[in-house]
C-alpha cells in the first residue's frame, strides 16, 4: 500500500532526460514506481502537471529563522525542500560557555553584517546552546525543509580567541584548538567550513569581522581538517567575489580546496556584459584548481535579484568605498553632508572609481525609482524614475534623489533599476550557466530581510524558461535547481525523482509557475521587517514525502530533517 500516488503527471526527472508522464508514489517517505493498479492510501490527479524534485537552495542564511519559521519561507513556497546554511563564514554556534557576552556579539554581527532584525535575533531565538552539536540538535524535529550547516570561522576564532578574535593573531595551540573545534562540529554533523576575507563584512561594532584577519596559514590548516572528515565541503568569499579576483585570491582559494581535496563555493559571480572581462577572471579560479587537485564552483543568479535602497539605513550604499562615514553620520549631519555639492561629487568619483568593484552599478542613480515616500513634498513620486524628475527640476539626478530623501528624512524607499538587464547579459548567462563549476544559487534566504527578496529565484526562472526568455530548457533548468546542487553537497538520495531517493517533491503548473512581486511585511518577531514573495503556480511541495505547502499556503507539517555530514552526505573529492 502506498501513503500516496501522483498520477499522470509529466515528471522532471533531475537527470536532464527528457520529461516523461508517469505515476510516481510514495511510501515511508520514499519515492517509488508503483506497479499497476498498486492501491494507495489517498491519490491525486496530476494531469498537466509538472512533477520536479525538490529544489536545493546552496547558499542562505535561514541559520536564525528557522528557530521562528520553520517553514523556511518564502523559500519553501516557492518549491525549496534542502537549504544549506552557515554560509560566509557566520554562524550561531558555537558560543563559549564561559561568555554570555558572546551571544550578544554574534547578533549584533548578524544584524549588521546579514541584515537580519536585532529584534528578531533577541526575541525569536532561545540561544541555549553552546557547541554546534548542541545548535544542529536545536533544531532537530522542528523544521519543515531538509537543513544543512557549514561552521563558520568567525565564531571558532571568537570561541577560542575571545575579544582577541577581531585583530589577533592564534597562538599555535589556540589554532589546534580551533582546529579540534572544527572537527567536533564535523563530527556533529556540521558540512565543513565556511568563511569571509571580504572587505564589506563588519561586525555590530564596525570593525572587521574575525575571520577577516585569519592569515592563509589558518585557512590552509582549518581546510586540511575538513578534508578529514567525511561529506564536508569549503565555503569561501573575498573581496574579489565582489568583481575580479587578484592573483593572490586566486591562489588562497585553490590551496584551501586542494588542501581539502574538497570543493569550494563561492558567491556570487555577477554576469554583465558590460564589463566582459569578469567571467573569465574569475573563471580562472576553477581552471587553476582542477590543475592542482581542486575544484573552485562559483555561484551566480538566474535573475535579476530586486534590491532597495535607502539613503537613512545601513544598504548596499553603504558598502562603496569612502560612503560609509557618511552615510553613518548622524541623520542632520548626514542630509548637511549630501547636501554639500563638492562632498557629493566626491562620493561619485569614488562610486565610479575601480575600488568601487561591482558597486559601480549602483552609481547610475537617474536609473533610480522612487518607492515609499513619508513627506507632503514628496506626494506623488512614489513610482517615478529620477532622471525624470531631475530634468524637471533642472538638477543632476543624484542631487534630486537627494533632495527628495531628505525631504522624508532619509526615509524614503529606492528601488535601483538594473543596468544588466539587456540581451548580451542574458545570452552571456546563458553560456555562462553551461560551464562545469558555475552552479546556480546564492539566493542570500533569511538575510537582508528588508533590503532583498532571492528565495524566488527558483520559480522566476522556471517561469523565465517556459514562458520568457527561453535560455534553457525544462529539463535543464529543473537540473540545475536540483541535481547540480545536490551532487555537489554529496546529498544522499535526493535531488532526483528515483526509485528510492526520498520524496523531496515539487508539483507545479507549467502554464503558471513565477514569483510575485516582492513586498515589505512585518511578521517577523518584534514586528520587524521583511521583503516577500508568493509563489504563483505551485500546487504542491513535499518533503520527505509529507506536504508542506498545498497552493502556496503552509499545511503546518513539519518534516524536515537536520541533514549531518557523513550520514546524509557523501565525500564529493577532487582527488
Amino acid at each position: 500500500m502506498l501513503d500516496h500516488l501522483i498520477k499522470g503527471a509529466t515528471v522532471v526527472d533531475g537527470t536532464g532526460a527528457p520529461a516523461r508522464t508517469a505515476d510516481v508514489g510514495i511510501r515511508d517517505g520514499r519515492i517509488v514506481f508503483p506497479a499497476p493498479g498498486e492501491p494507495a492510501t489517498t491519490t491525486e490527479d496530476a494531469t498537466g502537471l509538472v512533477l520536479a524534485p525538490g529544489f536545493v537552495d546552496p547558499h542562505t542564511h535561514y541559520d536564525a529563522q528557522l528557530f521562528w519559521d520553520p517553514y523556511a519561507t518564502p523559500s519553501m513556497n516557492h518549491g525549496v525542500t534542502t537549504v544549506a546554511g552557515g554560509n560566509c563564514g557566520f554562524t550561531l554556534a558555537p558560543l563559549h560557555p564561559d561568555r554570555p557576552e558572546d551571544a550578544d556579539y554574534t547578533r549584533r554581527m548578524m544584524s549588521k553584517v546579514e541584515g537580519m532584525a536585532l529584534k528578531a535575533l533577541e526575541e525569536g531565538v532561545d540561544w541555549g546552546w553552546s557547541s554546534f552539536a548542541e545548535y544542529l540538535d536545536a533544531l532537530e524535529g522542528r523544521i519543515a525543509v531538509n537543513a544543512g550547516f557549514m561552521v563558520g570561522h568567525c565564531a571558532l576564532r571568537r570561541y577560542v580567541m575571545g575579544a582577541d578574535a577581531v585583530g589577533g593573531q592564534p597562538t599555535p595551540e589556540q589554532l589546534a584548538r580551533m582546529t579540534a573545534l572544527l572537527k567536533g562540529a564535523m563530527e556533529a554533523g556540521a558540512w565543513g567550513l565556511s568563511t569571509t576575507q571580504s572587505s564589506t563584512h563588519s561586525d555590530g561594532d564596525g570593525a572587521p569581522v574575525a575571520s577577516r584577519h585569519a592569515r592563509p596559514e589558518e585557512l590552509i590548516a582549518l581546510s586540511k581538517a575538513v578534508g578529514e572528515h567525511e561529506g564536508t565541503q569549503l565555503e569561501a568569499i573575498v573581496a574579489g567575489c565582489l568583481d575580479q579576483f587578484s592573483d593572490a585570491e586566486i591562489e588562497l582559494f585553490v590551496e584551501m580546496s586542494a588542501a581539502a581535496g574538497r570543493p569550494l563555493n563561492w558567491n556570487v559571480l555577477t554576469i554583465d556584459a558590460t564589463v566582459p572581462e569578469r567571467v573569465p577572471r574569475q573563471l580562472l579560479a576553477s581552471e587553476q584548481a582542477r590543475k592542482s587537485g581542486g575544484r573552485i564552483v562559483a555561484l551566480t543568479m538566474p535573475i535579476l535579484t530586486p534590491m532597495n535602497m535607502s539613503l537613512g539605513t545601513f544598504c548596499a550604499l553603504n558598502l562603496i568605498p569612502g560612503w560609509g562615514e557618511i552615510l553613518a553620520l548622524p541623520v542632520p549631519e548626514r542630509i548637511a553632508k549630501l547636501r554639500d555639492p563638492a562632498v557629493r561629487a566626491e562620493m561619485l568619483r569614488r562610486a565610479d572609481s575601480k575600488e568601487a568593484g561591482v558597486f559601480r552599478r549602483l552609481a547610475h542613480f537617474g536609473r533610480y525609482v522612487i518607492g515609499d515616500t513619508y513627506s507632503r513634498e514628496n506626494e506623488g513620486l512614489t513610482g517615478r524614475v529620477v532622471k525624470d524628475i531631475a530634468a524637471e527640476r533642472g538638477q543632476d539626478p543624484f542631487q534630486a534623489l537627494v533632495e527628495i530623501c531628505a525631504n522624508d528624512d532619509l526615509k524614503t524607499v529606492l528601488w535601483p533599476m538594473p543596468t544588466d538587464n539587456d540581451p548580451a547579459s542574458w545570452a552571456l548567462r546563458a553560456e555562462t550557466w553551461q560551464h562545469e563549476d558555475v552552479m546556480l544559487g546564492g539566493s542570500d534566504a533569511g538575510a537582508h530581510l528588508d533590503r532583498m527578496c532571492g528565495a524566488p529565484y527558483t520559480t522566476r526562472f522556471l517561469g523565465d524558461c517556459l514562458r520568457g526568455r527561453k535560455l534553457v530548457p525544462l529539463e535543464q533548468a529543473v537540473r540545475m535547481l536540483s541535481d547540480d546542487p545536490a551532487r555537489l553537497f554529496g546529498l544522499r538520495e535526493r535531488g532526483r525523482i528515483a526509485e528510492g531517493y526520498h520524496a523531496d517533491l515539487v508539483l507545479f503548473d507549467p502554464e503558471r509557475i513565477d514569483a510575485g512581486p516582492a513586498t515589505l511585511v512585518h511578521d517577523l518577531p518584534g514586528a520587524s521587517p521583511r521583503l516577500d514573495s508568493r509563489a504563483v503556480g505551485i500546487v504542491s511541495v513535499r518533503v520527505n514525502g509529507v506536504e508542506t505547502i498545498r497552493d502556496d499556503e503552509v499545511t503546518g507539517a513539519i518534516p524536515g530533517r537536520v541533514l549531518r555530514s557523513g550520514r546524509d552526505t557523501r565525500t564529493v573529492s577532487t582527488r
